[in-house]
């Protein structure tokens, strides 16, 4: 069979909102000129990064592959382990497929991908979150050991631990690197500058402006590179976002309700030792979670005091056909302007002006909310550069891209395959 060379770029926080800029810049401009477009693609629910990432992979919904949060449920660890691993997900991705059928892969901070066998040159999203653990260690630990040495060689010196936007300049730079020295078949890439731009800064400053300038000289490079190796017109190049942000003003910590009520108990230092209801944040939504025999009636009740702050008050079983984690017992999503801790450390409600540590913009909220999509555009062979369509689901994008390959999940999948981003010649029936 032959190969089809693939490169899905991802632009962490990018939406459809970003187009009208991003479009006015020469190589988003050159890239949009060729590519079939999706303008609004619905993101999945909590809209988080890791779950995003793998439902791009895997075509399905966070309660069937397994990422239900960035982070796992562990309140008596200030920094909880994230779900950096690969192993974590329950369906086949992407990358096993395409690795089953031959394909040599790459992939640069593409979240959940630690220790994945499909994947020949990786260098994982990851970082030391206890304090005998180093960066280099972690990254070792997780990736392929050379290619990370390599270019920890190489281009090391253009970051600074995982700060932005120098994280982003070394990507290129290993992005660059690796075109044209292992020429992969498949190549994922994760590009998070803009993500960290909006948090600190907000949706729409100067600051985030500037890092969607910078998106754009990284994918100049990026196509130079690929010129060089003349590979440019023959890779089918997939650009998308995985949620877009929205500004927010205060953010909400309901453990602290919860102790008051004395559903959870904390020690000296106010960490949590025991839990009977217990909120895991996930930005603009939280889950709730129980483990005794509390009155669910009681904890809504509690919660529908927050009527100002609190947008809706999903059940477990509405969180599973929005495709969250059903083992929760409530998933409630903030009204515009707000958004959830997990931690005590400070008041149940605190203005983002009076704590920098804060975010001033974030995701995690319904797919549903107004001006909140993402986007993605697709050029390449058997790609229809005419294409255009108004909406999408973030699930069609791994059995879209798959099927650009000639390939396709061995399970059923949530999402399915937008034909009508391909040539009529190349299209399949659903």
């Amino acid at each position: 069979m032959k190969k089809q060379r693939l490169y899905i770029i991802s632009l962490d926080a990018f939406g459809s909102q970003d187009l009208a800029y991003a479009k006015e810049l020469p190589n988003f401009k050159r890239l949009l000129a060729r590519s079939a477009q999706v303008r609004e693609v619905e993101t999945v629910y909590p809209s988080l990064t890791y779950m995003a990432h793998t439902s791009i992979v895997t075509g399905v919904y966070p309660n069937k592959h397994g990422i239900i949060n960035n982070t796992l449920l562990q309140p008596k660890r200030e920094s909880p382990d994230w779900h950096w691993y690969a192993k974590d997900i329950n369906v086949p991705t992407l990358f096993d497929i395409a690795a089953e059928n031959g394909y040599q892969i790459a992939s640069l901070l593409w979240p959940v991908t630690g220790g994945s066998k499909a994947i020949k040159w990786n260098f994982t999203e990851i970082f030391p979150n206890r304090p005998w653990k180093t960066q280099l260690g972690v990254s070792l630990w997780s990736s392929s050991p050379k290619y990370i040495f390599d270019l920890n060689n190489k281009y090391g010196k253009l970051r600074k631990g995982i700060q932005q936007p120098e994280l982003d300049h070394f990507i290129t730079a290993s992005m660059v690197d690796t075109i044209e020295t292992k020429n992969p078949d498949l190549f994922a890439v994760h590009l998070v500058d803009l993500d960290s731009m909006r948090h600190e800064f907000g949706v729409n400053t100067p600051e985030t402006q500037a890092a969607i300038q910078r998106m754009d000289d990284h994918l100049g490079q990026m196509i130079a590179a690929m010129e060089r190796m003349e590979i440019f017109e023959e890779t089918v190049i997939a650009i998308l976002g995985d949620h877009y942000q929205l500004d927010v003003h205060t953010v909400i910590r309901l453990n602290q309700v919860f102790k008051e009520q004395g559903w959870l108990t904390v020690n000296s230092k106010n960490q949590i030792t025991n839990w009977q209801v217990i909120a895991k944040g996930a930005d603009g939504a939280c889950y709730i979670y129980t483990q005794s025999d509390v009155d669910l009636v009681q904890i809504k009740s509690v919660l529908s005091a927050y009527s100002a702050e609190i947008d809706f008050i999903y059940t477990s079983k509405e969180a599973k056909e929005m495709g969250a984690d059903e083992k929760c017992s409530f998933l409630i999503e903030a009204k515009a302007g707000y958004y959830f801790e997990s931690g005590l450390d400070g008041p149940l409600f605190e203005k983002v002006s009076d704590n920098p540590k804060l975010h001033k913009g974030t995701h995690g909220f319904s797919p549903k909310k107004a001006n909140y999509a993402t986007t993605l555009f697709i050029s390449g062979p058997g790609i229809n550069s005419e294409a255009r369509l108004e909406h999408a689901r973030l699930v069609d994008e791994g059995p879209t891209f798959l099927h650009a390959l000639g390939l396709s999940y061995p399970q059923s999948t949530d999402g399915h395959v937008l034909t009508e981003l391909f040539q009529a010649e190349t299209s399949l029936d659903n």
